[in-house]
């Protein structure tokens, strides 16, 4: 049909992708206000503070008369408590909407069901779940992180046409990547650093390449950097150091002393590192991480099956032998190509 929910809940995912990495801790959510059959207001949650959708959508609206005969659509259901704004289920009520259609209900214990429920209590007729998955899938990382208690993981690595991720030795005899991919492949990289909350490499990547982890070639939020280093053998001017960007540094020592945008937290080496990462990262609220280390600790997460995404580009050259690179097996969810690099991205879900 012509005017059916799912076509109004559709655009609300595309308006909420416009918030991809710039809404943490909040999920991206976005509304649109229908009547008589045509869109009258729009809106998408920008950042985290700022209004929700659901407040730009109803403001958007020119002919607030409208509202009385209105349906508003919301991908995820409206808040009901106070946060760093109002209640969002609070602001329909007092619009007047008579009709609310939300694609899935809010995981988070502070509105799980209580917005919908406001509204139900005030008189409003509530359709809930169309487009349930897509709507999940548009925030799998908020979902993953309030049910499952730990952030998104997507694994990324780029490997030679004869499945090395470096060679051996470093030809250059220096702290500096060698790059397997092209400059298309590696801004793209850089984008998804903006869309996430964190990055993770452990020690020998640090030592042997001195990477940034950060943005610079595209416009966007720094991961927070989170490096594996048991025995402390970053060197002292590694780019990781330099407290540019809040970075967590996991070691076995107890006695490192923190700085600013510098934290040193303790783990125990002697026992699986990898639940105590997570554990850790759930503890710092960060939703969502990139692994970017190298074979040995992204073959961690795979060898105990948690991880979420792959994305795994094959460059055009050739190393004859090396550090091998990470064995995967997952649902295909993409095959591309950027330029000489071909992309494949991964799943861990059916």
């Amino acid at each position: 049909m012509m005017n059916s929910p799912e076509k109004y809940i559709k655009r609300c995912i595309e308006l909420a992708k416009n918030g991809l990495g710039t809404t943490y801790p909040n999920p991206m959510v976005g509304s649109v206000v229908v009547a008589n059959g045509q869109i009258i207001g729009e809106g998408w949650h920008r950042k985290a503070g700022e209004p929700h959708a659901e407040v730009h959508a109803i403001n958007s609206v020119k002919d607030t008369s409208l509202l009385k005969e209105a349906t508003i659509y919301v991908s995820l259901e409206p808040c009901s408590h106070f946060g760093k704004t109002p209640p969002c289920a609070d602001l329909i009520v007092r619009s007047g909407i008579p009709k609310v259609v939300i694609g899935t209900v809010d995981p988070n214990y502070q509105v799980a069901g209580k917005g919908i429920e406001r509204l139900k209590n005030a008189g409003i007729e509530v359709l809930v779940g169309v487009l349930e998955k897509e709507c999940q899938a548009l925030n799998k990382r908020f979902f993953t992180f309030h049910n499952q208690k730990r952030p998104y993981i997507i694994l990324k690595w780029a490997e030679s046409q004869d499945g090395f991720i470096a060679p051996s030795p470093n030809p250059y005899h220096q702290r500096a990547p060698i790059w397997i991919t092209n400059p298309y492949s590696r801004q793209l990289v850089h984008k998804w650093r903006s869309e996430e909350q964190a990055i993770l490499v452990g020690t020998q990547t640090v030592v042997a390449d001195n990477p940034k982890l950060d943005t610079r070639d595209w416009f966007g939020q720094h991961p927070t950097r989170v490096i594996i280093d048991r025995e402390g053998r970053i060197p002292a001017d590694s780019f990781v150091l330099d407290q540019s960007v809040p970075t967590l540094i996991f070691t076995s020592a107890t006695d490192r002393v923190s700085k600013e945008n510098c934290l040193f937290e303790a783990i125990d080496f002697n026992q699986n590192i990898v639940p105590q990462l997570l554990a850790k990262l759930y503890e710092h609220r960060l939703q969502s991480v990139i692994i970017e280390g190298g074979t040995t600790t992204i073959q961690h997460f795979i060898d105990l099956n948690m991880w979420d995404e792959a994305r795994i580009f094959k460059g055009a050259v050739t190393f004859t032998s090396g550090i091998p690179a990470p064995q995967i097996t997952g649902h295909c969810l993409e095959k591309t190509t950027y330029g000489t690099d071909e992309l494949l991205i991964l799943s861990n879900h059916d």
